[in-house]
């Protein structure tokens, strides 16, 4: 049995369990999205949440394999893969999703340690980076989920705190950037809010900039499948958390996740290991809409606790309620769930943020590998796995650099589909939304 779960495998009983546990997340996914807060699901874990995390954790790492990280490549910020192609390309047709929409970031902000450039003259695009993906679940997805999901995933940063302090510089109000809010006084790290903000008019990717490629991409989707069950999953991780964040309290203040009939679409956050986005104020908002996160955190991660070293959530209400009006007063939101890693007997000694790999119990409980995941998985992309499982660090790698043979026999670097850029209903929708210029 041991072996069987090492591997991956499951037998008879497993296999029993798993369509058990399936045919029931789609009587309780309200409850497993934050319904009630997660109350009584965090410790002990809840099995359906676990594997729920396991999975959107999954998504959010999609982000990361997906890009292209080559300095020598011309096509170096992009995705690897074209939008029709995309879990197939990182062997996820399993998780029964198909993506909508590509996301492009503008790259002309300071924050080098996000963005990267091709060192070739010719590439793909010279103001732009891929920074994630809208998709949708699939109708066999969908009937074991108990609803249609729209989900967003976004990039983070595969650096510690440098692109931290090159984004960390003051809060500044939601309205001043067109984002409705009607109070003034909620404010969000300046940095996130230009990263989730800006374009470039002649740049064919960053036109448009992140928040109207989102509103447009979710404003299709409600209207195309308003006569079902929807919810809206939003994950991310490191500063990919922080904008999940972010364009939740946007598809939320600006009512989009209103069906036609007038009910409220969930909108739910799973976090993992983000920073501090804004200040109490935000985080009342953001609650009072209705908006769920779940944010996984490491405890020995340091990300998550900035900024807002000095002034936060933890300080005395007294001494915050005197500090809220400075630039510096940040505020975590939604609910936390703390990992401590050296409680688990595969993981290193690291401070680096971890997924939910292993079969986590609760708090001050050992962890267990989780029924059907491969620990080789863990080591996918990082040295994370002790040694003595003999799974090398980095172990996904791409076929001699993406280099092939010409006919002629030379080396090259193989040519790759364009990719997409903007679907032609984007300014029609922009329009509904009052956000064209």
């Amino acid at each position: 049995m041991i072996e069987r779960l090492m591997r991956g495998e499951r037998d008879d009983g497993g296999e029993k369990e798993k369509q058990n546990e399936e045919k029931r997340l789609g009587d309780c996914w309200r409850e497993i999205h934050g319904e009630d807060d997660w109350v009584g699901l965090l410790d002990p874990m809840d099995s359906l949440l676990r594997a729920e995390l396991i999975r959107y954790g999954e998504m959010a790492q999609a982000c990361y394999d997906g890009f292209d990280f080559d300095r020598y490549s011309k096509y170096c910020g992009s995705c690897r893969y074209p939008r029709n192609k995309f879990f197939m390309g990182l062997e996820m047709e399993a998780h029964g999703y198909d993506v909508t929409r590509y996301l492009y970031a503008a790259s002309n902000i300071n924050l080098p340690n996000f963005f990267r450039q091709s060192k070739w003259p010719k590439v793909w695009s010279k103001h732009a980076n891929w920074i994630g993906y809208v998709a949708v679940s699939n109708d066999e997805m969908s009937n074991q989920l108990g609803r249609r999901d729209i989900n967003i995933s976004w990039r983070g940063t595969v650096t510690r705190l440098e692109w931290i302090h090159d984004l960390m510089d003051f809060l500044r109000p939601l309205s001043s950037e067109r984002i409705p809010c009607p109070d003034p006084t909620v404010k969000v790290e300046s940095g996130f809010m230009d990263l989730y903000t800006d374009k470039v008019p002649d740049c064919r990717y960053s036109r448009f900039s992140v928040r109207e490629q989102i509103l447009s991409e979710v404003k299709h989707l409600m209207e195309r499948y308003q006569d079902e069950e929807v919810s809206i999953t939003i994950t991310g991780h490191s500063l990919g958390s922080a904008l999940a964040i972010l364009c939740a309290y946007d598809i939320a203040e600006t009512g989009l996740h209103m069906s036609h009939d007038g009910r409220d679409v969930p909108v739910c956050v799973f976090s993992f290991s983000g920073p501090r986005v804004g200040n109490v104020r935000f985080k009342e908002r953001l609650e009072g809409l209705g908006v769920k996160v779940l944010r996984v955190v490491n405890v020995h991660d340091v990300v998550p606790k900035t900024p807002g070293l000095v002034f936060n959530e933890r300080v005395p209400s007294g001494l915050m309620k005197m500090a809220k009006g400075l630039p510096w007063s940040y505020s975590h939101v939604g609910v936390e769930l703390a990992l401590d890693h050296k409680n688990s007997p595969f993981l290193k000694d690291t401070t680096d943020p971890v997924f939910l790999n292993c079969r986590y119990h609760g708090k001050g409980r050992r962890f267990q590998l989780a029924s059907g995941r491969d620990i080789a998985l863990v080591n996918k992309a990082c040295d994370f796995l002790k040694d003595h499982y003999q799974i090398p660090p980095g172990w996904r790698q791409d076929h001699n650099k993406g280099m092939i043979r010409s006919e002629d026999g030379r080396w090259i670097q193989a040519e790759r589909p364009v990719l997409d850029d903007h679907p032609n209903y984007i300014r029609d929708h922009l329009r509904q939304l009052g956000l064209a210029h």
